[in-house]
């Protein structure tokens, strides 16, 4: 399974995926889900993925592809719809060549689904969800986040604390407090973590980072979410229509 986020915050985005890849229990492994096509001074693009693993590969080498076929960049396109359009398109190609590949086999599920987002010169920073038949939606001020993958366990904290206004440092913070409750809920998601920044108007990836099993500010964020939930939890108030006398 997968669990990736990004958010669309006034002062940029925020993207972050997870890293583990399961066809079954004896075969786990990591790959990384996070695609960067950037062009200094013209334009960044962010792709994570979710879903069949083969097919979200191909989508991403179609792409390169179509660079090199045109001898252009996807951050030269007009704008970030455009991409994202690109984006739908070739998976829906892709899903579709697949599936013809496999004419009997009605068990194998070739779907999958991305986020794509950045900012292109001439515009602002902009966030789409791709579907897996090749529509997409973009985010607004009420919805400024997206998630794929295994996103109920982490959406929770997302709906009380993201907004597009809260500080780059702040949407961090409950962006990783979402990947611990997805973590600690679904074993098929796991460590480590790619995150990356886009500033708005830098063009640019401003800050790329990956957490480990090893990293300490993870560690202690996991140990104080996970026991300050326990002290406001022990602190609320119990019922007034449990019996006075009930002892437990």
């Amino acid at each position: 399974m997968t669990y990736c986020v990004a958010i669309a915050l006034e002062q940029g985005l925020l993207f972050a995926s997870d890293s583990r890849t399961n066809a079954g229990v004896d075969h786990v492994s990591s790959f990384c889900k996070m695609t960067i096509f950037e062009q200094a001074g013209e334009g960044v693009i962010v792709l994570l993925n979710s879903g069949n693993l083969a097919t979200t590969q191909q989508v991403v080498s179609r792409l390169r592809k179509h660079e090199m076929i045109h001898d252009k960049a996807l951050t030269a396109m007009d704008s970030l719809f455009s991409v994202a359009e690109l984006v739908g398109e070739t998976l829906r190609a892709v899903i579709a060549h697949n599936k013809g590949e496999t004419i009997g086999q009605s068990d194998v599920d070739f779907s999958a689904t991305f986020l794509v987002g950045g900012q292109l010169k001439g515009e602002a920073a902009r966030l789409f969800l791709v579907y897996p038949q090749g529509n997409f939606i973009e985010s607004t001020v009420d919805t400024p986040f997206f998630q794929i993958g295994e996103s109920k366990y982490g959406k929770p904290i997302l709906d009380r604390v993201i907004r597009p206004e809260i500080a780059i440092s702040e949407a961090v913070k409950c962006m990783l407090v979402s990947f611990d409750s997805t973590i600690k809920s679904n074993l098929s998601v796991g460590l480590p973590i790619d995150l990356a920044l886009v500033r708005q108007n830098r063009l640019e990836i401003a800050q790329r980072f990956r957490i480990d099993v090893e990293d300490q500010y993870f560690r202690d964020l996991r140990q104080g979410w996970g026991q300050g939930l326990r002290k406001v939890f022990n602190e609320l108030p119990v019922p007034d229509w449990l019996a006075i006398d009930q002892t437990g």
